[in-house]
């Protein structure tokens, strides 16, 4: 340090050096800890606060739904024809298995009949108000339970594949959701159905970005995914993907829903499409010869994406077939093997869940 004209000289020694990097990495952790928490936090608060709406709404009384409309009955009628709209739209936009008809029995079905006739003898002219009101109630209950079955059958399905649930919630921000109703006095029951089916969606948009299609038409495997002699130098090598050995200009599909996240060329890799499926899980499709996909594009399971090739380090025509998650390689065998018969399950127990309901 210069002061004065003087310079001085502060020596650290070995000690303090290590010491201070143990303080700033117990520091770090500290920090990453407390995201952590923070991300856990958030998901309980997300599912305390649905489980709060459920015994909100079993306490809901007859009382003060004739309170409300003894004080303006307009009011009560103009809340429920926003709220038509609202079951209305989102019914039209829901899979055939969550929708149902109004009239279907709920849970509150005793309770509604009660508020149809307390309301009907003491305010007659509010009576078909009133029949409105149960039957949207129905159809509410209805389709929440629809969307926590199906909730619970993609949980089961993401669990058995190997993969967090709940970290696909997190990274959905379901918790950021605000209630079904955006105006007037919000029954429990129709915000517990926005939830339902804000998780519903985010679990199943998940399990669909699941790999559970081949990349190739061709079932061989010419190379498998863990350590193997590499085909240039003959050394040991970490092989991050399978291989998918066929005919130039063969057709590449894509594994999995996704939207496509890279087009072009990588060291190694030649000619590379990239699919980003959500939630840190992406797939690569290497050695191409030609391109079917461009930035940005929105695909399916099963859509075409490129052409089989050898660019890049290969030996011969074949696809080199990588599954990320966060950008750490794992073996994509299991999805390929697995996720097939784990999504037949869960679609046929929706079938015989839709027919059991009709």
């Amino acid at each position: 340090m210069r002061s004065e004209g003087q310079v001085r000289f502060i020596k650290i020694s070995s000690k303090l050096q290590m010491v201070a990097a143990s303080v700033a990495v117990v520091a770090a952790s500290g920090w990453l800890g407390s995201m952590g928490y923070m991300a856990i936090d958030q998901y309980m608060q997300q599912a305390n606060k649905q489980h709060l709406l459920e015994r909100e709404a079993e306490v809901a009384t007859a009382s003060s739904r004739i309170e409300a409309y003894r004080e303006n009955v307009d009011e009560v009628a103009e809340t429920l024809k926003r709220r038509q709209d609202f079951l209305e739209e989102m019914s039209r936009a829901l899979p055939d298995d969550v929708k149902s008809e109004a009239d279907t029995v709920s849970d509150s079905s005793t309770e509604a009949a009660e508020l149809v006739d307390k309301i009907s003898a003491s305010i007659p002219e509010a009576a078909a108000l009133a029949k409105i009101e149960a039957r949207q109630i129905a159809l509410a209950e209805r389709m929440t339970r629809f969307a926590d079955q199906r909730a619970r059958r993609a949980e089961a399905a993401i669990r058995e594949l190997g993969l967090n649930p709940r970290a696909m919630l997190a990274d959905a921000q379901t918790a950021q959701g605000g209630p079904f109703i955006s105006a007037g006095d919000v029954d429990p029951r129709f915000e517990r159905l926005g939830l339902s089916l804000a998780r519903m969606r985010a679990l199943e948009d998940g399990l669909r970005a699941i790999p559970q299609v081949s990349p190739t038409k061709g079932p061989m495997v010419s190379s498998s995914y863990g350590y193997r002699r590499d085909p240039f130098t003959g050394a040991g090598a970490m092989h991050s993907g399978l291989d998918f050995k066929g005919p130039t200009g063969s057709p590449i599909y894509a594994a999995a829903a996704g939207r496509v996240s890279f087009v072009g060329t990588k060291s190694g890799y030649g000619k590379v499409v990239e699919v980003d499926h959500g939630n840190g899980l992406m797939t690569r499709y290497a050695h191409m010869s030609a391109f079917g996909a461009r930035v940005g594009q929105a695909v399916e399971a099963g859509t075409r994406i490129g052409a089989i090739g050898s660019t890049g380090r290969s030996t011969g025509p074949h696809l080199h077939f990588e599954v990320r998650i966060n950008n750490r390689a794992v073996d994509p065998r299991p999805f390929l093997e697995t996720a097939p018969d784990v999504l037949e399950k869960v679609r046929r127990a929706g079938r015989a869940r839709t027919a059991a309901e009709r």
